[in-house]
């Protein structure tokens, strides 16, 4: 208890001496568009949730899963994917600082996503048992990369959207496909021509290369600390396994492979193995 006491007071007298070189205009809080991502305690949303400060950074687990942790000693923030399947009411996060374990709460609220009807190839949706088989390998396969907990790169989680086009398709829709319902919409669909470079919204590595039946040819980037990015529907891939790009850095382009109607990206963004809203990483 005194550690905290500590360093609060560090705070509050290194903020009382810089005020007398600046304005206190100088040291408002951030603006909430300035904090990436920005929070919504829905289903398919983030929370952001104060640890306070520990000289180490703090271990979360939501869940099963590990979460990310940002910030310093002075101020450590949790961000946590909320799962689309997340029932509104309390849940909980267990956080192991220096100062010993404890359970935080949050609240999620309701979220109502739309519905859109798809009009795709019969075999795409009434699977043949060959390629179901095959649709559970790669599920298997996909679920391991989902599973990367890697150190974290950067606490800068502004990201840059991958391709320029009109959002054809938002995250969460509930989709019926050729009449019947599937799961929700787990990203972000971009109109684009077939073509089109896409580029790293953040700094990662690549860290998973496929063509799978579903989602056509499929990159993930890891991006560090359990956020990872995944891009499907590609006619072309010019990243290997392996390689790390910068923010910014073409590693794609643009297709219409896998179960689509047209040529567009399918973006998606993963906290803690839970998909999330990528236009919370996003300016409007």
């Amino acid at each position: 208890m005194h550690l905290t006491h500590s360093f609060l007071s560090r705070r509050t007298a290194l903020q009382a001496a810089l005020c007398t070189l600046a304005s206190p205009a100088a040291f408002a809080a951030p603006a909430k568009f300035d904090i990436w991502p920005q929070e919504s305690r829905v289903p398919g949303g983030v929370a952001r949730l104060s640890l306070g400060p520990s000289p180490q950074r703090p271990k979360v687990q939501a869940g099963d899963m590990p979460a990310m942790v940002v910030g310093d000693m002075i101020e450590w923030t949790a961000i946590v994917g909320i799962p689309l399947s997340a029932a509104p009411g309390l849940h909980r996060v267990q956080v192991e600082s220096s100062d010993g374990k404890r359970s935080l709460e949050y609240t999620v609220r309701d979220k109502r996503y739309q519905q859109q009807q798809l009009k795709v190839s019969p075999k795409t949706v009434d699977l043949a048992p060959e390629d179901l088989a095959r649709h559970e390998r790669e599920r298997a396969h996909q679920q391991q990369v989902m599973a990367l907990f890697t150190a974290p790169r950067s606490d800068d989680l502004r990201m840059r959207v991958p391709v320029p086009g009109r959002r054809s398709s938002s995250f969460g829709l509930r989709r019926v496909f050729n009449g019947q319902a599937r799961n929700p919409h787990s990203g972000m669909d971009i109109a684009a021509a077939t073509g089109t470079p896409i580029v790293a919204p953040l700094p990662g590595k690549v860290v998973d290369v496929g063509d799978y039946f579903f989602n056509g040819g499929t990159v993930w980037l890891d991006h560090g600390a359990g956020l990872l990015s995944m891009y499907c529907h590609l006619s072309r891939t010019d990243a290997k396994l392996g390689d790390v790009l910068a923010t910014g850095q073409a590693f794609a382009a643009v297709g219409a492979t896998g179960r689509v109607t047209g040529p567009h990206l399918h973006w998606g963004v993963m906290l803690n193995q839970t998909m999330v809203d990528p236009a919370l990483f996003v300016p409007a």
